[in-house]
C-alpha cells in the first residue's frame, strides 16, 4: 500500500514517524538519518505503533504524559491554519517541528545541535523547515488550539533526541516564544 503513494503524500506520514523518533526514539532517529525515505517500512510503522500505543495506554484521558504526542502540533496547525488549509497537516507539523526545536535552542531546554539534527532531518526528508507568516499571526492562530487551556497552552519542545518536556506556556509569552522558532 505505501509503495503505491505519491511521493509527496508519503513524506507527509513521514513527518509523524520523524516527530515520534524525536520524542521517543534515539536509535530510530539514527535510522533515518541513515536510511531516508528508504527505511524499512513495516519495522518502522510498528515502532511508531508501539511507541504510540505505550503512551495512549499510559495516559487514556489524555492529562499527561500524551501531550508529547503534540510535538510539532500548535505551531502547525496555526502554519496550516493561516495557509487555509492548503498546506499539507504533514509539512506544517514538519514546521512546527522544526520551530519547536530553534525555541528550545532559544529557551535553554536544547542545545543548537539537536535542533540542526531535527531540522536535517526533515529536509533530507524533503520537508519544509520555516514558515513566512509571523509571529504574531502565528500566535493569534495558536490559540484556538485543541490543547490550550485557558490562559496556558503546553507546548512540546525537545530536549535531545528521544527527549521532549511538556511546558505549560501562558498565552501572553506564545508570540515571543513562536519569534524564537522562527
Amino acid at each position: 500500500c505505501l509503495t503505491t503513494l505519491p511521493v509527496e503524500i508519503f513524506r507527509d506520514g513521514c513527518a509523524e514517524v520523524i516527530k515520534t523518533a524525536i520524542l521517543f526514539d534515539e536509535p530510530l532517529f539514527m535510522e533515518l538519518v541513515r536510511d531516508g525515505l528508504n527505511f524499512d517500512r513495516e519495522r518502522v510503522i510498528a515502532a511508531c505503533v508501539r511507541h504510540k500505543r505505550d503512551i495512549v495506554v499510559a495516559d487514556e484521558f489524555d492529562r499527561g504524559q500524551r501531550n508529547l504526542l503534540n510535538l510539532g502540533h500548535t505551531f502547525g496547525h496555526a502554519v496550516e491554519t493561516l495557509s487555509d488549509f492548503t498546506l499539507s497537516h504533514g509539512k506544517a507539523v514538519a514546521i512546527g517541528t522544526a520551530m519547536a526545536a530553534r525555541a528550545a535552542v532559544s529557551l535553554g531546554l536544547a542545545d543548537q545541535g539537536t535542533a540542526t539534527r531535527i531540522m536535517w532531518l526533515l529536509e533530507r526528508f524533503g520537508l519544509p523547515i520555516f514558515t513566512h507568516y509571523s509571529a504574531e499571526a502565528l500566535a493569534n492562530a495558536a490559540l484556538s488550539d485543541k490543547k490550550r487551556a485557558g490562559n496556558t497552552v503546553n507546548l512540546i519542545l525537545p530536549e535531545a533526541i528521544g527527549r521532549c518536556t511538556i511546558s505549560p506556556t501562558p498565552i501572553r509569552e506564545l508570540e515571543s516564544i513562536i519569534q524564537a522558532g522562527l
